[in-house]
């Protein structure tokens, strides 16, 4: 979905809090066709206003190698990234301080050689894998950008794959839908000293069959997400929720929406989040640019900010910024 910088334009606010340190824990760089988020568009977007000490890059299928055979391909992405940060300078924003990889963990036990080139590729960022879940039976919601069956958290060749990423000191990224989410409690339970991330709040879906049943979908949403947090291995990142598939279409109005507009919409999500994972499981994150067709970077976090203008400072410490810092090792 494109991103018009010019109705984004249309509603500007002046940062809260400018001085509290924040940790992005999730963005993307890319360079398609229609469609570039390179190291000046990221830092365009973190310059805004706030505080961003450091970043945390995650794969979004970008520059693999088509030289290479299909295991190996996602290392270009970490080779892509490497060469963006060493080429440029990141004007004091440690920008991708963190970098998640994909790797396609059906490969099993034979996942260990993609793994290896990665650290290779990124001796210094590399902290975790993503494979992607996301999978609905209705063609009217897009599936995972890794092409993913249903079910991939539960198959065994997935698992085996998932057990290797402990030799390797690294963590997991989880994105999946709300449907989805027992399968993720199941394989957090299966695997509880693995440290899981769990991405956009777990995937409250609002298109498709999910569109105009918001209550019921929420009420599905808020049970699966208790369970999960049982897993005391799974820490959620509270954001993502400004995506075309979330149903709440702030892309279609005439203007973009202000910061307390997305407060008060994304409240029971964040709330009942944190209520449910803890403050020391939550970080903010900002899923850009993924995020930025429904508001501009300075928006999306003053309405996180307007969301915990009662929360004490050192609760404010761990959710921009301590929580993501410890759980990627930067």
């Amino acid at each position: 979905m494109p991103i018009v910088q010019s109705w984004l334009d249309q509603t500007v606010e002046e940062t809260l809090e400018p001085d509290l340190p924040i940790c992005d824990p999730h963005h993307h760089l890319w360079d398609y066709p229609d469609s570039r988020y390179l190291l000046a568009e990221l830092l365009s977007d973190t310059d805004s206003g706030h505080n961003i000490r450091s970043t945390v890059f995650v794969e979004c299928l970008s520059n693999y190698k088509k030289a290479s055979s299909a295991n190996l391909a996602p290392v270009g992405e970490t080779e892509f990234v490497e060469k963006i940060l060493s080429d440029n300078s990141t004007k004091g924003t440690a920008v991708a301080a963190g970098l998640v990889a994909h790797a396609n963990l059906m490969l099993a036990d034979s996942i260990d050689e993609v793994l290896w080139a990665h650290r290779q590729a990124s001796p210094e960022r590399f902290r975790g894998i993503r494979h992607s879940a996301s999978w609905d039976a209705s063609d009217a919601v897009r599936n995972s950008h890794s092409n993913s069956p249903a079910h991939l958290y539960l198959n065994k060749k997935f698992r085996q794959g998932f057990a290797r990423l402990a030799n390797f000191d690294l963590i997991f990224d989880s994105w999946l839908y709300h449907p989805q989410l027992h399968e993720l409690r199941d394989l957090a339970m299966t695997f509880p000293y693995q440290t899981i991330v769990l991405d956009h709040a777990g995937g409250p879906l609002g298109i498709g069959p999910y569109a105009n049943k918001r209550s019921e979908v929420f009420a599905q949403w808020r049970k699966s997400i208790k369970a999960l947090a049982d897993c005391e291995n799974v820490v959620a990142k509270l954001g993502g929720l400004g995506m075309a598939i979330n149903g709440f279409g702030w892309h279609k109005e005439k203007i973009p929406p202000s910061s307390e507009q997305l407060a008060q919409v994304n409240r029971p999500y964040l709330e009942h989040c944190l209520d449910s994972f803890g403050v020391e499981r939550c970080m903010f994150e900002s899923n850009f640019p993924v995020d930025k067709v429904s508001s501009s970077y300075n928006i999306l976090w003053n309405s996180f900010k307007h969301f915990t203008k009662d929360y004490s400072a050192a609760e404010k410490a761990q959710l921009y910024h301590d929580n993501a810092v410890r759980v990627y090792s930067l």
